[in-house]
């Protein structure tokens, strides 16, 4: 093969469509456009949402809440999801991360108290609820506030 041979693969290259070129183009007259309308026109586009001056649906729906920007959202797991791990394990966000259990940091960590625990472990977390503290304690483990 030489530098001259090469080209591109087949249907890669497709001829460029030449729009309102005469009626035995194919294409001529409306140029693809159909007949008349806001669309037919020169700048006739239509903007995202709009209803043809009828009222927007999201104008026309009831707004109702509170988004509070500040609030934090803490990803969180159950003891039960911590019976996975071997005793003397330190269990912390990353560690979490690695194996699959949480998704994503967001502001922290909080344990829950759902399920039971076995197994004697270090459990790093932003927030425990109370079930929570006293089952990883009841199960000889500790609990670190991070």
């Amino acid at each position: 093969m030489k530098i001259h041979e090469l080209g591109p693969g087949a249907g890669a290259k497709s001829k460029v469509k030449r729009v309102g070129r005469g009626i035995g183009s194919g294409l001529g007259k409306t140029a693809g456009k159909g007949h008349k309308g806001q669309k037919a026109r020169t700048g006739g586009k239509i903007r995202r949402g709009f209803e043809g001056g009828q009222t927007p649906l999201m104008r026309r729906i009831p707004k109702k809440g509170f988004n509070n920007i500040f609030a934090k959202e803490y990803a969180t797991i159950n003891v039960s999801d911590l019976e996975r791990f071997e005793d003397g394990t330190v269990v912390n966000i990353e560690l979490l991360l690695n194996e699959g259990i949480v998704r994503k940091k967001l502001d922290g960590l909080k344990v829950l108290g759902n399920g039971n625990l076995t197994k004697k472990l270090t459990v790093e977390a932003t927030k425990f609820s109370a079930s929570a503290i006293q089952k990883i304690e009841a199960a000889g483990g500790k609990t670190e506030v991070k």
